[in-house]
């Protein structure tokens, strides 16, 4: 396999109104790429498409949904189908944290990040992931996280949202094999995003270093213009260490470190 090229095809984003999604947006688009810009805040899909329209000379359409519904992976290809559009690669990017012990954690909250986290990357894979396997070329990437790589007190949820997205895009990546589709999860670790807006404290990167959107995402491009790219990437290499390390512990001293690392829910707010 030579390097990805771009160039007159379409790429999907969720989560693309900020963050890692919006940067992917950037990317893709300066490399020739036309783009469907998935999220939930419109006005931001729409002066994102405007910009990238402007500058780059691509097609970039934004579609407002809302990412935790119920079947987002039919309304999302109907909608697109509908539109006219065909879709060469996908980025599953959308995705959220909360902070804090379980029992104090809210329901609906909790319902709504699985929803997000695990139920729009299944769905939404499959509902595309046939098409874009026939048409012989495109990526399928899917956004894990280092949190995926051992369990994560005060964000136990999360952290097993995200041991299931690396797991289950490793599968699809082998699945995919012989078919000329690129499938890649991507594991940042604390990235310079809303994230932390989101999970209500900036201190919960156990002081590691905070990499920004371009170097999260310039290491997945990178990885998928590789020859023959492998199914999982870290980015950072301190982030490639902890997690290499970890599995010199048992899941006792894995668990109890990973927690002495993190605040408590009173530190962090």
């Amino acid at each position: 396999m030579n390097a990805v090229d771009y160039r007159g095809r379409t790429t999907l984003i969720t989560g693309a109104s900020s963050g890692l999604g919006e940067e992917f947006a950037r990317r893709l688009a300066a490399r020739g790429s036309d783009l469907v810009l998935v999220a939930r805040r419109a006005d931001r899909l729409e002066r994102l498409a405007a910009e990238l329209s402007a500058a780059h000379g691509v097609t970039a359409t934004p579609v407002a949904m809302d990412l935790g519904a119920d079947r987002i992976g039919e309304a999302l290809f109907e909608e697109i189908a509908r539109r006219g559009i065909t879709v060469t690669s996908l980025v599953n990017n959308a995705g959220f944290g909360t902070f804090g012990p379980l029992h104090q954690e809210d329901p609906a909250r909790l319902r709504q990040e699985l929803a997000v986290n695990v139920g729009a990357v299944v769905d939404i894979s499959r509902a595309f992931i046939g098409p874009l396997r026939a048409q012989g070329e495109g990526v399928l990437v899917n956004v894990a996280s280092v949190a995926a790589y051992q369990p994560i007190p005060q964000m136990a949820v999360y952290g097993a949202t995200k041991a299931f997205v690396l797991s289950f895009t490793e599968a699809l990546w082998h699945e995919s094999q012989g078919t000329g589709l690129r499938v890649l999860a991507l594991s940042p670790g604390a990235t310079r995003t809303e994230f932390f807006d989101v999970v209500g404290t900036r201190e919960v990167n156990g002081g590691t270093r905070v990499q920004t959107s371009a170097e999260v995402v310039l290491t997945a491009l990178r990885t998928l213009d590789r020859r023959n790219p492998g199914p999982s990437v870290i980015s950072g290499a301190l982030n490639r260490v902890m997690a290499v390390g970890g599995r010199l512990l048992s899941r006792r001293q894995l668990v109890n470190s990973v927690g002495r690392l993190m605040p408590s829910a009173e530190t962090a707010s």
